[in-house]
């Protein structure tokens, strides 16, 4: 029988951090199915979903949990996905504009709200092209329940825009 598991990895950022833990992975007859994973400063941080055969877990475990030894972090849990089926719609929504304190937080208040689950965010902090001002960017991956208008989350998210002098895109995911 295959345990699903959910790891998050975090380390100092170095060559052959991904390849240490795929090897333990597969040492253990474990199964790489997703995962995300990024540099961000000096850190590289990750999270995956595994399989392992079940007779394997603790040795798993035991082993990912020797790399704190050379300064990787792994924390496990097993993966207590949701099997329920909420009717809703899956949406993109995009934030550009000037840097400010509050941004991501306005945005996920209003979007917690409407109860919307963020599956995926990814955020950018980049000097803009032309004016060489601090600009921030934000993509999001949002699931909406079947019972929200979209047309209104919409409106709210454009007027929290308006406020922050920030352009918000939501669209559905065609």
């Amino acid at each position: 029988m295959q345990t699903p598991l959910v790891l998050t990895v975090i380390g100092k950022d170095r060559h052959g951090l991904v390849e240490l833990v795929a090897q333990i992975i597969v040492n253990h007859k474990g199964n790489w199915l997703e995962s995300r994973m990024c540099r961000l400063g000096g850190e590289f941080a990750g999270i995956l979903r595994i399989e392992v055969p079940s007779e394997n877990e603790k040795r798993l475990a035991d082993a990912l949990n020797k790399l704190a030894e050379s300064g990787i972090t792994v924390v496990i849990r097993k993966d207590q996905s949701d099997k329920v089926d909420v009717p809703s719609i899956i949406a993109n929504l995009e934030v550009v504009g000037q840097d400010r304190p509050g941004i991501i937080y306005q945005i996920s208040n209003t979007l917690a709200k409407y109860y919307v689950n963020v599956e995926e965010l990814t955020t950018e902090y980049k000097s803009a092209p032309m004016s060489g001002e601090n600009l921030f960017m934000a993509r999001a991956r949002l699931r909406i329940p079947a019972s929200i208008d979209i047309n209104h989350l919409r409106e709210e998210l454009e007027k929290i825009g308006n406020d922050l002098m920030v352009d918000t895109i939501l669209e559905p995911d065609l």
